[in-house]
């Protein structure tokens, strides 16, 4: 019985996730041992070559587990 107790404890540590706030635009980034998940809604600018900058922000989802990036559908989508 009380190994089940340590077994519990021990994933209870390694999957329960924070939930952090980034301040670039409303990212929230979901970071456990294990896995780091991160919904991103960052702001960013586009410079052309001709000097020209295009407001916008990048959108999508990374996720990565044990450091490793095994998904990642980020694309940048320009301010309305």
């Amino acid at each position: 019985m009380k190994r089940i107790f340590v077994i519990l404890f021990i994933l209870a540590v390694l999957l329960f996730p924070m939930r952090l706030q980034a301040k670039d635009g409303g990212t929230v980034v979901y970071k456990a041992v294990l896995y780091t998940v991160r919904d991103m809604h960052a702001i960013s600018d586009v410079y052309s070559e001709d000097g020209s900058v295009e407001h916008g922000y990048i959108v999508g989802t990374v996720i990565k587990i044990l450091g490793f990036e095994i998904f990642d559908n980020t694309r940048w989508v320009p301010q309305e």
